[in-house]
Protein backbone atom coordinates (compact mmCIF):
# COMPACT_ATOMS: atom_id res chain seq x y z
CA UNK A 1 0.00 0.00 0.00
CA UNK A 2 1.21 3.31 -0.74
CA UNK A 3 4.53 2.28 -2.66
CA UNK A 4 3.87 4.45 -5.77
CA UNK A 5 3.09 7.24 -3.15
CA UNK A 6 6.43 7.84 -1.52
CA UNK A 7 5.07 6.50 1.63
CA UNK A 8 4.13 3.14 2.53
CA UNK A 9 3.21 1.74 5.92
CA UNK A 10 5.65 -0.87 7.41
CA UNK A 11 2.89 -3.74 6.78
CA UNK A 12 4.64 -6.68 6.22
CA UNK A 13 3.05 -10.19 5.56
CA UNK A 14 3.70 -12.76 7.84
CA UNK A 15 0.89 -15.44 9.12
CA UNK A 16 -0.32 -17.23 11.87
CA UNK A 17 -2.01 -20.74 12.56
CA UNK A 18 -5.12 -20.39 14.41
CA UNK A 19 -5.73 -24.12 15.78
CA UNK A 20 -9.64 -25.47 17.25
CA UNK A 21 -10.40 -28.10 19.39
CA UNK A 22 -12.94 -29.63 21.71
CA UNK A 23 -12.88 -30.19 25.37
CA UNK A 24 -15.94 -30.55 26.97
CA UNK A 25 -13.91 -29.95 30.85
CA UNK A 26 -12.43 -27.14 29.75
CA UNK A 27 -12.95 -23.66 30.73
CA UNK A 28 -16.33 -22.07 31.12
CA UNK A 29 -18.81 -19.27 29.69
CA UNK A 30 -16.86 -16.82 31.80
CA UNK A 31 -13.75 -17.32 30.86
CA UNK A 32 -12.61 -14.43 28.42
CA UNK A 33 -9.93 -14.23 25.76
CA UNK A 34 -6.50 -15.44 27.33
CA UNK A 35 -3.08 -15.01 26.68
CA UNK A 36 -0.63 -17.01 28.87
CA UNK A 37 2.50 -15.29 29.73
CA UNK A 38 4.01 -17.41 27.11
CA UNK A 39 2.64 -16.37 24.35
CA UNK A 40 -0.04 -18.85 24.01
CA UNK A 41 -3.76 -18.07 23.94
CA UNK A 42 -7.31 -19.27 23.93
CA UNK A 43 -10.78 -18.51 23.75
CA UNK A 44 -14.09 -20.37 23.79
CA UNK A 45 -15.55 -20.88 20.23
CA UNK A 46 -19.45 -20.98 20.60
CA UNK A 47 -20.75 -23.13 23.70
CA UNK A 48 -20.19 -26.91 23.14
CA UNK A 49 -16.97 -27.25 24.18
CA UNK A 50 -14.93 -25.33 21.19
CA UNK A 51 -12.33 -23.50 21.54
CA UNK A 52 -9.69 -21.26 19.22
CA UNK A 53 -6.15 -20.42 20.05
CA UNK A 54 -2.58 -20.32 19.01
CA UNK A 55 1.05 -18.86 19.63
CA UNK A 56 3.23 -16.78 17.55
CA UNK A 57 6.30 -18.33 16.61
CA UNK A 58 9.78 -16.86 17.75
CA UNK A 59 10.84 -14.25 14.66
CA UNK A 60 13.45 -16.51 13.64
CA UNK A 61 11.06 -19.10 12.87
CA UNK A 62 8.68 -17.15 11.05
CA UNK A 63 7.16 -18.95 7.82
CA UNK A 64 7.58 -18.78 4.46
CA UNK A 65 4.31 -16.27 3.92
CA UNK A 66 4.17 -18.13 0.00
CA UNK A 67 2.96 -20.87 1.76
CA UNK A 68 -0.19 -20.98 4.22
CA UNK A 69 0.27 -24.77 5.04
CA UNK A 70 -0.53 -25.38 8.75
CA UNK A 71 2.18 -26.69 10.84
CA UNK A 72 0.08 -29.32 13.11
CA UNK A 73 3.53 -30.04 14.84
CA UNK A 74 3.70 -26.88 15.99
CA UNK A 75 0.46 -27.05 17.86
CA UNK A 76 1.32 -30.32 19.33
CA UNK A 77 4.90 -29.38 20.33
CA UNK A 78 4.81 -26.26 21.12
CA UNK A 79 1.09 -24.68 22.13
CA UNK A 80 -0.45 -27.75 23.11
CA UNK A 81 2.17 -27.94 26.37
CA UNK A 82 1.82 -24.24 27.20
CA UNK A 83 -2.32 -24.59 27.27
CA UNK A 84 -2.43 -28.06 29.14
CA UNK A 85 -0.03 -26.09 31.71
CA UNK A 86 -2.24 -23.70 31.74
CA UNK A 87 -5.28 -25.61 31.88
CA UNK A 88 -4.71 -29.15 33.23
CA UNK A 89 -8.05 -29.83 31.17
CA UNK A 90 -6.55 -29.02 27.97
CA UNK A 91 -3.94 -31.99 28.14
CA UNK A 92 -7.02 -34.45 27.20
CA UNK A 93 -8.37 -32.15 24.10
CA UNK A 94 -8.97 -33.41 21.00
CA UNK A 95 -8.06 -31.02 17.80
CA UNK A 96 -10.70 -30.37 15.39
CA UNK A 97 -9.09 -28.27 12.57
CA UNK A 98 -6.66 -25.38 11.81
CA UNK A 99 -6.24 -22.61 9.13
CA UNK A 100 -3.65 -20.17 8.85
CA UNK A 101 -3.80 -16.57 7.56
CA UNK A 102 -1.83 -13.27 6.97
CA UNK A 103 -1.48 -11.47 10.10
CA UNK A 104 -1.63 -7.71 9.50
CA UNK A 105 0.44 -5.62 11.72
CA UNK A 106 2.40 -2.27 12.04
CA UNK A 107 6.20 -4.06 11.90
CA UNK A 108 7.16 -0.29 13.00
CA UNK A 109 5.32 -0.88 16.60
CA UNK A 110 3.03 -3.08 16.12
CA UNK A 111 0.35 -0.88 16.54
CA UNK A 112 -2.70 0.30 14.54
CA UNK A 113 -1.93 3.26 11.50
CA UNK A 114 -4.87 5.02 11.57
CA UNK A 115 -6.17 8.78 10.05
CA UNK A 116 -5.33 10.94 7.07
CA UNK A 117 -2.44 9.91 4.78
CA UNK A 118 0.01 12.15 5.45
CA UNK A 119 0.45 13.16 1.51
CA UNK A 120 -2.27 11.90 -0.20
CA UNK A 121 -5.15 14.30 0.38
CA UNK A 122 -9.15 12.56 1.41
CA UNK A 123 -6.92 9.32 1.89
CA UNK A 124 -7.90 7.62 5.05
CA UNK A 125 -5.98 4.61 6.53
CA UNK A 126 -7.17 2.17 9.67
CA UNK A 127 -4.43 -0.80 9.25
CA UNK A 128 -1.76 -3.03 10.67
CA UNK A 129 -3.94 -3.32 14.29
CA UNK A 130 -2.45 -7.04 14.14
CA UNK A 131 -4.41 -9.22 16.86
CA UNK A 132 -6.39 -5.99 17.91
CA UNK A 133 -8.04 -5.63 14.91
CA UNK A 134 -11.53 -6.86 16.12
CA UNK A 135 -10.97 -5.27 19.52
CA UNK A 136 -10.26 -2.19 18.17
CA UNK A 137 -12.11 -2.18 14.90
CA UNK A 138 -15.47 -0.42 16.73
CA UNK A 139 -13.50 2.40 17.87
CA UNK A 140 -11.03 3.21 14.64
CA UNK A 141 -14.19 3.15 12.30
CA UNK A 142 -16.03 5.38 14.43
CA UNK A 143 -12.49 7.40 14.49
CA UNK A 144 -12.49 7.34 10.30
CA UNK A 145 -16.00 8.47 10.31
CA UNK A 146 -16.03 11.43 12.13
CA UNK A 147 -12.33 12.73 10.49
CA UNK A 148 -14.15 12.42 7.21
CA UNK A 149 -17.78 13.80 8.14
CA UNK A 150 -16.04 16.42 10.73
CA UNK A 151 -12.38 17.23 10.16
CA UNK A 152 -11.46 15.96 13.52
CA UNK A 153 -11.73 13.59 16.52
CA UNK A 154 -14.44 13.82 18.80
CA UNK A 155 -15.48 10.49 20.46
CA UNK A 156 -11.70 10.12 21.08
CA UNK A 157 -8.53 11.78 20.03
CA UNK A 158 -6.80 8.76 18.54
CA UNK A 159 -3.97 11.19 16.78
CA UNK A 160 -1.47 8.93 18.85
CA UNK A 161 -1.98 6.34 16.34
CA UNK A 162 -1.09 8.58 13.25
CA UNK A 163 1.49 8.70 10.53
CA UNK A 164 3.20 11.73 12.25
CA UNK A 165 5.02 8.76 14.89
CA UNK A 166 6.05 6.37 12.00
CA UNK A 167 7.46 10.22 10.02
CA UNK A 168 9.30 10.83 13.49
CA UNK A 169 10.46 7.46 14.35
CA UNK A 170 8.33 7.92 17.62
CA UNK A 171 7.39 4.09 18.69
CA UNK A 172 3.94 3.65 20.45
CA UNK A 173 5.30 1.26 22.98
CA UNK A 174 2.64 -1.60 24.19
CA UNK A 175 4.28 -4.99 25.48
CA UNK A 176 1.36 -6.98 25.14
CA UNK A 177 1.52 -6.72 21.37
Amino acid sequence: LGGGWGVCPPLPDPYRYVYSWHCPDGPGFSCPLLVDTTGAYFRRDGIAGNYLGGMSPPEEEEPDPSDLSVDQDFFRERVWPRLARRVPAFASLRPRGAWAGYYDHNAFDRNGVLGPHPKLENLFLAAGFSGHGLQHAPAAGRAVAELVVRGRYESLDLGRLGWRRLAEGERLEEDGV
